[in-house]
């Protein structure tokens, strides 16, 4: 099959021709239609978080099942899925207290000694976050994929396999944001636009979107902002605080700096929270008010949105499909694996949410 291939880090992804095994117990096997490009590919390819390679990235996608190995239930052949790097055992002390989205999914990965997944000229290619979608196809533990309705367009579909599903499910399921309350998001990509589309769905009272680009802050409109800050016009925190009189009771950081990561703390009123989204580059140590906590403000972790995705992605589906999810608005373009490279480099400039491959049916 054809894939993306990453050889060497700050090095252009290669489109090739790599093998693919069959499934083996517990396994799928997913024709992917649509892969989303988002930043985080972005950060491995940098090199700003570790990994081995060569690997074909890619962790935002939707396809159409096309085998099942022994004892899959969930599926059958011709079911349409969304995929989630959040692969679940099920069984561990985080999934059984309710959070899947933090299992280390070991279980779900071929042991030592089983053939790779991935390969070429018989050589191992890894596996990204548990799916590797820039290929025209996956092979994944049952456990990394949801079930979900016919009607729905899988290129929108495959939004909601990371971006849509971290910055919703980071309102709703992490900070669990209250009706009514004042909420600030830090950057207007794709993650942060969805966060604001999270909180308008939470019913927050006003929602203060924060960027540097113009345009991404009168599409944060078309999510549900009620107020936006050009942060190039002053001191976001301050703005921030002077249009709340005193701080947001949740603020949410959506691109992975040490300096918004900050200020997100800064922008809380007394008792607030602070979600941190964005992945800020490995090794990066942030810095706070240790006093601060003495106003009870709090700063917290979100992995991919907190995700119970078996149950969040099929009901964000159907807030799509009602009307209330913008997923058309997130969607700046269509385009073959082979624009993957501009693909990635267009995502420094800050100026599209998400970029959608399509592959040929």
């Amino acid at each position: 099959m054809k894939a993306a291939v990453l050889h060497e880090v700050g090095q252009p992804l290669q489109i090739e021709t790599i093998s693919i095994d069959k499934p083996s117990p517990r396994e799928v096997l997913v024709r992917t239609v649509a892969a989303g490009v988002c930043h985080s590919d972005l950060h491995f390819v940098e090199g700003l978080y570790p990994f081995r390679l060569p690997v074909v990235l890619g962790h935002e996608s939707a396809g159409v099942v096309e085998a099942v190995g022994a004892d899959v239930t969930h599926v059958v052949p011709g079911d349409h899925v969304i995929t989630c790097l959040s692969a679940f055992c099920g069984h561990c002390e985080e999934c059984l207290t309710g959070h899947p989205s933090i299992c280390d999914g070991r279980e779900t990965r071929r042991r030592q000694g089983q053939p790779p997944r991935l390969a070429q000229d018989e050589k191992i290619v890894q596996q990204f976050a548990n799916l590797s979608s820039f290929a025209e196809q996956m092979l994944v533990h049952e456990h990394a994929l949801v079930k979900i309705r016919r009607d729905m367009p899988l290129d929108k579909a495959a939004l909601i396999g990371c971006g849509v599903t971290t910055g919703v499910g980071a309102v709703h399921n992490t900070a669990k944001v209250e009706l009514g309350s004042t909420v600030a998001v830090i950057g207007c990509g794709g993650v942060g636009l969805s966060c604001i589309n999270g909180a308008s769905i939470a019913g927050a009272g006003r929602i203060i979107a924060i960027d540097r680009i113009s345009s991404k802050l009168d599409l944060a409109k078309t999510f549900g902002a009620t107020d936006v800050i050009n942060a190039s016009d002053g001191d976001p925190v301050e703005q921030v605080k002077e249009l709340t009189g005193g701080g947001v009771h949740y603020a949410f950081e959506a691109i992975g700096l040490k300096q918004t990561a900050e200020q997100a703390f800064e922008m809380l009123r007394t008792g607030g929270t602070a979600t941190l989204i964005g992945m800020i580059p490995y090794g990066e140590k942030i810095e706070i008010q240790g006093a601060d906590f003495l106003l009870e403000k709090k700063i917290i972790g979100c992995a991919m949105g907190s995700n119970r995705f078996r149950v969040d992605m099929p009901r964000y589906v159907d807030f799509y499909l009602a009307g209330k999810l913008k997923l058309d608005d997130l969607l700046s373009s269509h385009i073959k694996l082979e624009d993957i490279n501009e693909a990635l480099q267009a995502l420094k400039t800050g100026k599209v949410a998400r970029n959608v491959i399509m592959f040929d049916s």
